[in-house]
Formats: structure tokens, C-alpha cells, sequence
């Protein structure tokens, strides 16, 4: 292996790019990004790495750009809003014939498809989460707070529930109460999901002892989850975003779902009194 090997990072929205670039950069790596005009956040310019600006659908120019930097391994790195996906980008002629190729529309068949493509031009797609392993959750009650034996009920529910949504490529986040499905994730992503189950719960009559107000969030990996993209990410906005909604309570996939904040995740929990748990 050379003294400084080059590793692209195709960018899209958040931290998650930032935390990879930072890790890769920190592991002696020459990095380039390949950044999405439409996503990622121009402060990517100030992490002194060389970036290439290119907009949803350029498959092509990605190609390019990599070939012309010697990049030969890359990770996807962030998310790009699936709706986006579908409705803002604007594919060149090698995006088009692809997406003329494929029998589903969804995700991981779009994302894997382009995989496919980049590794027969010879760059491989690695794990969006090997330089970040320390921030993948660890199994076990992550909070001083455990959950309750309903909470415990609802995880269990919420589990089938995502696996099997999880199957179709339908979304990654299931909103339990008391047993009972409040909202499931599909295009609007995971904080729009959490929001909307908040919404649910308190248009219910005041006097409705029928249900738990408490809200339990779970977030799963799918059963066939592609580490190399669309990885289950949580961080503080989460956390707070649980809270607005009245959720107590969140249950994640350990190994397989990044705390982008690290312990600061668990700190904002701990402080709203919520329980956090990994299986």
C-alpha cells in the first residue's frame, strides 16, 4: 500500500461526510470528494481536502473525476434525501440508461446499481462505516436509563414491524405506541417520521386513556443492509426531535447504526431521561 493512498468520498448532506473525510485524512489518506451540489454543505471546501462540485445524476462526470484523480476506492458518505433522489436529479446518459435497467425504483436498487457501474470502471465501493467503527452502537443499554417492560413490547413489535418494511426497501424507522404502529418511514426520512407520530399522538382526545402517550422509536438496518450505503445514522437532532414528539424511548441495530455525535448522543438522552438500547 502506498504511503498515502487515495480514497474519494462521494458527499452527500450532514456530518457523516465530514466525519469520514476527518478519519480518513487522520489515517494518513490523500482524499477527494466528490461533493453534490444539491447536498453537501460547502464548508466541505475547508477540511483540506481536494473537492469536486458535481449535481445529482452526473454519474458520469463522477467516473471522470475519480479516473483523473487515481481514485480507485471510495466511500458514500451521507445522505442524499430519497426524495431528491426522484424528483431533483437529472441524469446524464450513463445515469439514464441505468435507471432504464432497473425493475425496482427504490434505494438500495439505485444505489447498488451505481456500485455496480463504478466497479466496472474499476473503483470499489467500501463500507461507508470502516474509519468510523467506534461510532457504531455497542449492544446493550447505552443510557442510565433501561427500558420499561411496555417499552421493552414495543421494541419487540417495532423490530417486526421495520423487518419486514425493511424487505421491500421501504424505510428504516418504525414509531410504536403501546403496541399499536403510530408511523413508519418511507421518502420523508426518520425526523419527518418521528414529527409526524408526535402529530398523531396529540390529536388524540386528551381524555384517551386507551394508548401510551409515550412514544418508542426504532430504527433498524435492513435484513440484507448494504454497509456501503444508506446506513441507519442517529445524532442529537435526533434525540431532540424524540423529545419534542414525546418519544421515550429508542432502540437501534448494534454494529450497524452510526451515533454520528458519539457520546454526545447518549449525554442528550441521559438528559431528557430517554433510554437508548442496541440489540
Amino acid at each position: 500500500m502506498p504511503s498515502h493512498p487515495k480514497l474519494g468520498i462521494i458527499a452527500g448532506n450532514g456530518r457523516f461526510p465530514f466525519l469520514v473525510l476527518d478519519a480518513a485524512r487522520a489515517q494518513g489518506y490523500e482524499v477527494v470528494v466528490a461533493a453534490i451540489k444539491e447536498e453537501t454543505s460547502p464548508e466541505i471546501e475547508s477540511r483540506g481536502a481536494t473537492v469536486h462540485w458535481l449535481s445529482l445524476g452526473e454519474l458520469s462526470k463522477l467516473i471522470e473525476t475519480f479516473r483523473r484523480e487515481g481514485v480507485t476506492r471510495a466511500v458514500m458518505a451521507g445522505q442524499v434525501k430519497h426524495k431528491q433522489i426522484f424528483s431533483s436529479i437529472r441524469p446524464d446518459w450513463r445515469l439514464a440508461k441505468l435507471l432504464l435497467s432497473l425493475d425496482l425504483r427504490n434505494t438500495d436498487a439505485l444505489l447498488g446499481a451505481v456500485a455496480k457501474v463504478l466497479a466496472d470502471e474499476g473503483i470499489v465501493l467500501e463500507n461507508s462505516t470502516a474509519l468510523l467503527e467506534p461510532l457504531l452502537a455497542k449492544a446493550g443499554v447505552l443510557t442510565k436509563h433501561a427500558p420499561s417492560p411496555q417499552e421493552r413490547k414495543n421494541i419487540d413489535y417495532g423490530r417486526a414491524v421495520g423487518r419486514g418494511l425493511g424487505e421491500y426497501d421501504i424505510g428504516q424507522t418504525v414509531v410504536i405506541a403501546e403496541n399499536a404502529c403510530v408511523a413508519v418511514e418511507a421518502m420523508e426520512g426518520t425526523d419527518a417520521t418521528i414529527v409526524r407520530a408526535g402529530q398523531i399522538m396529540a390529536s388524540l382526545e386528551p381524555g384517551n386513556s386507551a394508548l401510551d402517550r409515550n412514544l418508542t422509536v426504532v430504527k433498524i438496518a435492513k435484513p440484507k443492509q448494504d454497509m456501503r450505503f444508506d446506513v441507519p445514522v442517529v445524532g442529537v437532532k435526533t434525540i431532540e426531535v424524540m423529545q419534542a414528539a414525546g418519544a421515550t424511548c429508542l432502540a437501534l441495530d448494534a454494529g450497524k447504526c452510526l451515533l454520528l455525535d458519539g457520546d454526545a448522543v447518549i449525554v442528550a438522552a441521559d438528559d431528557a431521561g430517554m433510554a437508548i438500547v442496541a440489540d
